[in-house]
C-alpha cells in the first residue's frame, strides 16, 4: 500500500501507463470492454489498499484478492506487471500456447493470483470460504477482496453467499462489484440495496474516480462485510 496523497495528474499518468501495458497484449479474444471496466478500480485497490506484494504472496498474513470476473483479464495482468508480480516481458505472449497468461488467470502459473477463475458466480462463495478458513486459523488481520461483475449477480451461488455473509458478520470480507449495466435482470433500488438488505455495509461510487474509490474501500464497517459498487460506462 502506498501514499494516499493523490492528484488528478498522478492518477492520469498511472492509468496511461496501465493502458500502455495492456496494449502489449495482442492475443485474440481479449474481451477489452470487460478489462477496461475494471482498470481504475483494480489500480486503486492494488496501489493504495491491498496489503500484498510480490515478496508476500506466500505470507499467511497477506490480504487476498480474488478475481471472479476473470474473462478479459488484461487490466489485471497490467496491474500485476506494474506492481512487479510478473514481468512486463510476458505480457506480449498473452493467450499464447506457452504463455502463463491465459484468457482466465491461473493461480498455479501467475504469482499473486489466488484463484483460477472460469464459470461466473464462483468468486464470492470462494471469498466467503476464504474468510472462514482464515478465522479457523485464528487469522483476523488479513482482508479478503473479491471482484465480481454486475451480471454475475444473476447467478444463484452469489445470492447464497451474500445472504450468509451478512448474518455471519464476516467483517474481513470485501466485495467490489463492477456495474456496467450488463446484468440481465437489474436490481430495483440499485445493487447496493441488495447487499444492505442482507446485513452488509455498502456504497456506490463512480468507478473512474480514484478518490471516491479509495474512500469507499477504506470506509469502516465494524462487524459487517463490505460491498463497493463501482459504476462505469455501460457495456456497448
Amino acid at each position: 500500500m502506498t501514499n494516499t496523497t493523490y492528484t488528478i495528474g498522478t492518477a492520469r499518468a498511472e492509468i496511461e501507463r496501465l493502458h500502455r501495458l495492456m496494449a502489449l497484449m495482442t492475443g485474440d479474444e481479449k474481451h477489452s470492454p470487460a478489462a477496461t471496466s475494471t482498470l481504475d478500480a483494480l489500480w486503486v485497490l492494488y496501489d493504495r489498499v491491498l496489503r500484498v506484494s510480490p515478496e508476500s504472496v506466500r505470507d499467511p498474513g497477506r490480504d487476498r484478492f480474488l478475481l471472479s470476473k476473470g474473462h478479459g483479464p488484461m487490466a489485471y495482468y497490467a496491474v500485476l506487471a506494474a506492481k512487479g508480480f510478473i514481468g512486463e516481458d510476458v505480457l506480449s505472449g498473452f493467450g499464447g500456447y506457452d504463455s502463463p497468461l491465459g484468457h482466465h488467470p491461473d493461480r498455479t502459473l501467475v504469482p499473486g493470483v489466488e484463484i483460477g477463475s472460469g464459470s461466473l458466480g464462483h468468486g464470492l462463495p470462494l471469498a466467503v470460504g476464504s474468510v472462514l478458513g482464515l478465522r479457523a486459523q485464528g487469522l483476523a488481520g488479513p482482508r479478503v477482496w473479491v471482484l465480481i461483475g454486475d451480471a454475475e449477480l444473476d447467478e444463484g451461488s452469489n445470492h447464497e453467499a451474500l445472504a450468509y455473509a451478512g448474518p455471519a458478520g464476516l467483517e474481513q470480507l470485501h466485495t467490489l462489484v463492477i456495474d456496467n449495466g450488463s446484468a440481465t435482470y437489474g436490481w430495483p433500488g440499485g445493487i447496493a440495496s441488495r447487499f444492505e438488505a442482507a446485513g452488509w455495509s455498502a456504497e456506490t461510487v463512480d468507478g473512474r474516480d480514484h478518490r471516491a474509490l479509495y474512500a469507499a474501500y477504506t470506509a469502516p464497517h465494524p462487524g459487517r462485510p463490505h460491498a463497493v459498487v463501482a459504476r462505469v460506462e455501460p457495456k456497448s
